[in-house]
């Protein structure tokens, strides 16, 4: 027998952070949140659904209208305990003064629990203790929310004191910064507030961890087609004079350039869209590394690999790392070759001699020249746009369905590396070159890549357990 769908009403005062609670459970940004107090007006039910099944529903609610009266009434009730819900609603459904008790306790008449959403962040008033009183009433399984919007957790204990009294379980939980764990963490207290739901809500969780794995599997993969296409991408152009091989070589990586730039951004966008943010234009937090170009000279500072580290990379693959003295040597303008004195200073640099790019030119007949640009042959770019991938997945996946703007600052310490790459130890970066090695010598690399595509999902996996400022 399939069991029934769990059904949660948010429930509370106008304001709260209802709407926010729903948009954030049910990662989905098309619920309206407003800071202007009473927009939801009707019960409006978002549904959760994994692989084409719905598993879950979040119900958000108005706040209460006539919470006094309501509590007068459901004290005065004498019927059978069972029936209080639906002999209130036929006593008042008709009456305006009650409309939107009526409307929230709707979707709990027969079924269903309640998450109740306060702001923590202010002091509990005498309606707080009513709406608690009428909930406890209703006999519903219940948990509470202490949302505390302003970070001020000054009445945190009052409120965890009185919830203590008319819940089954209490949470704090920011519905604005609220994290994959914290999310799963939160579905997993659910099945604690009603035994009956365990079972279902067990399948729940295990939905959310697969459909979850699932889209790291798939960012895994953005992530490798991303690197592939930047390595192996060449681009050439034709002249008549030979005195134009310059200009034309310049030509030719400022198109190369424009080429990872576009091929970076198609990833993130499709980092973003797996994980659902589909409405809203992301904002990175005002100090991410990201907000600088690839090519900029303070993402080469402190992304991608070490020193040592390069230099072991760059024999394995066969890549060179001293892109910056050979360019700037042939006398060509390029993002990073402005950052050369502090390239060298940072030992980016420690051998010349190698190029950013293979270029080639040759003659052709009626006398002319052909010139090539690419693929890559800086092994450090590689790993800086696997760092800038995994930074990117890393404010996708923590930045809440219910913030609608930006996520603020992020403090990184001047001069530190705040990539993943360099932190890596000998396996992970071996199973990176092997496959930088495979692509860039166009050898069969379906092993390589397995090994590289799983590395990385064993990464993504390890980011969504933990936190990491970028």
């Amino acid at each position: 027998m399939p069991l029934d769908i769990p059904e949660f009403a948010i429930i509370g005062h106008p304001n709260e952070g209802k709407s926010s609670v729903v948009s954030t459970l049910a990662e989905d940004d098309t619920v309206p949140v407003s800071r202007i107090p009473g927009e939801t007006t009707t019960s409006r039910v978002y549904p959760v659904s994994i692989d084409g099944r719905e598993v879950i529903r979040f119900i958000d609610t108005p706040g209460f209208q006539n919470p006094k009266k309501t509590l007068d009434w459901l004290r005065a009730y004498t019927g059978p305990p069972h029936a209080i819900l639906h002999a209130f609603y036929q006593a008042h459904v008709s009456l305006a003064e009650f409309r939107d008790e009526c409307e929230l306790f709707l979707p709990i008449l027969d079924k269903g629990g309640i998450i109740y959403v306060v702001d923590g962040s202010r002091p509990m008033r005498r309606v707080d203790k009513m709406e608690m009183d009428i909930l406890r009433l209703t006999g519903r399984p219940r948990m509470a929310i202490i949302n505390c919007k302003d970070d001020d957790f000054r009445y945190l204990d009052d409120w965890k004191s009185q919830f203590n009294r008319h819940f089954n379980l209490t949470r704090i939980f920011n519905a604005h910064k609220a994290t994959y764990s914290e999310r799963i963490a939160l579905l997993e207290n659910l099945k604690s507030i009603d035994q009956d739901w365990e079972q279902a809500l067990s399948l729940v969780v295990t939905s959310f961890k697969k459909d979850w794995a699932q889209r790291n599997a798939l960012t895994a993969a953005t992530i490798c087609e991303l690197i592939k296409e930047c390595a192996t991408y060449t681009t050439h152009t034709t002249c008549r004079s030979k005195a134009r091989i310059p200009e034309i070589k310049e030509q030719l990586l400022s198109r190369l350039q424009h080429h990872l730039t576009t091929a970076e951004t198609r990833c993130h966008q499709r980092i973003k869209r797996l994980f659902k943010h589909n409405i809203f234009n992301y904002t990175l937090p005002d100090q991410s590394i990201l907000h600088e170009d690839l090519f900029d000279q303070s993402t080469w500072h402190v992304l991608g690999l070490k020193p040592k580290q390069l230099a072991t990379a760059a024999a394995v693959t066969g890549g060179s790392i001293g892109a910056a003295v050979d360019l700037a040597a042939a006398g060509l303008t390029f993002g990073i070759f402005t950052a050369l004195g502090s390239a060298l200073a940072a030992g980016y640099v420690l051998w010349d001699g190698e190029r950013f790019a293979k270029t080639k030119v040759k003659g052709i007949g009626l006398g002319g020249y052909q010139v090539h640009m690419g693929p890559v042959d800086n092994v450090q770019l590689l790993y800086i746009m696997l760092d800038r991938a995994l930074l990117y997945y890393t404010h996708v996946i923590n930045w809440a369905h219910a913030l609608r703007d930006s996520p603020g600052v992020q403090k990184i310490a001047s001069g530190t590396r705040v990539g993943f790459s360099s932190t890596w130890d000998n396996e992970k970066r071996g199973i990176c070159n092997a496959y930088f090695a495979a692509i860039r010598q166009g050898r069969e690399r379906q092993e390589p890549e397995l090994a590289f595509r799983k590395m990385l999902e064993n990464e993504l996996a390890r980011i969504s357990e933990s936190e990491h400022d970028a």
